[in-house]
């Protein structure tokens, strides 16, 4: 199977910028959408050959999340079902026979850190759901997460220290899900790349000289690994400041 993750920095947007060329290229068995900044009824697309689910947040054009599924799931669930962090639409849960995928737009810290202990809270909560899902069979979560672990996730780490997405607290949140039985995918197989990001500021053309950070993740429960292949960064699929992340697994 391919999964697929890209944050399109609103969906109507990147279609005209090349999205369904990239999506039918890409060819996923699934293929996760964040930052849709959509309601529902104002994009039509054809899908054809995927199921699809989406999550609106209550504030129009801000966060939201999709999913194009070719299999039909067991079922499908919408939030954390903690009503503080389900206005914004940023987790859709789909399981399946082997696992349960979850699809997810982490808030970000912002500016001036001003969400940051809201972020605290989130990272707890949905750990914990995360955790309870794993109790039942193996989770694939992926989407955009607003962190980069580690130093070598981002291009200038000593100047970022106490920016949104690389502070100590996010990071140390990382480091407490991956120490709680869960794989960071594309460092399982690419420990040691270097300049391997998916997310460039669109300021003095960070993209082009590859400025960028990686935040956006394929996170799988351990006990998923053998079923693990591959994991990849699609660096070179423009339509987003950010750019498609995904696996291959068997």
């Amino acid at each position: 199977m391919k999964l697929v993750s890209w944050n399109v920095n609103g969906l109507r947007a990147c279609v005209n910028k090349g999205f369904m060329d990239a999506f039918k290229m890409l060819d996923a068995d699934i293929f996760c959408l964040q930052e849709t900044k959509l309601q529902s009824g104002q994009i039509e697309l054809d899908m054809e050959g995927y199921h699809e689910y989406w999550n609106y947040a209550e504030k129009k054009g801000y966060s939201g999340t999709a999913v194009f599924s070719k299999q039909e799931p067991m079922s499908v669930s919408y939030g954390l079902g903690i009503e503080e962090h389900d206005k914004e639409g940023r987790v859709i849960t789909l399981e399946y026979d082997k696992f349960y995928l979850v699809n997810v737009y982490t808030p970000n810290s912002k500016r001036e850190l001003e969400r940051l202990d809201y972020r605290m809270k989130w990272e707890d909560d949905f750990r914990n759901y995360l955790l309870k899902l794993d109790e039942k069979k193996s989770v694939v979560m992926c989407g955009d997460l607003n962190v980069a672990h580690k130093e070598i996730d981002l291009k200038n780490p000593k100047t970022n220290r106490k920016s949104a997405g690389f502070t100590d607290q996010e990071r140390e949140k990382m480091t407490v899900l991956t120490e709680s039985g869960f794989i960071d995918t594309f460092r399982h197989f690419y420990p040691d790349k270097e300049e391997a990001y998916s997310w460039w500021s669109n300021f003095a053309k960070s993209r082009e000289r590859n400025i960028g950070w990686r935040i956006d993740y394929f996170i799988t429960s351990k006990s998923f690994e053998d079923e693990l292949v591959d994991a990849f960064i699609c660096s070179e699929i423009f339509g987003s400041d950010h750019c498609p992340v995904g696996i291959i697994t068997k």
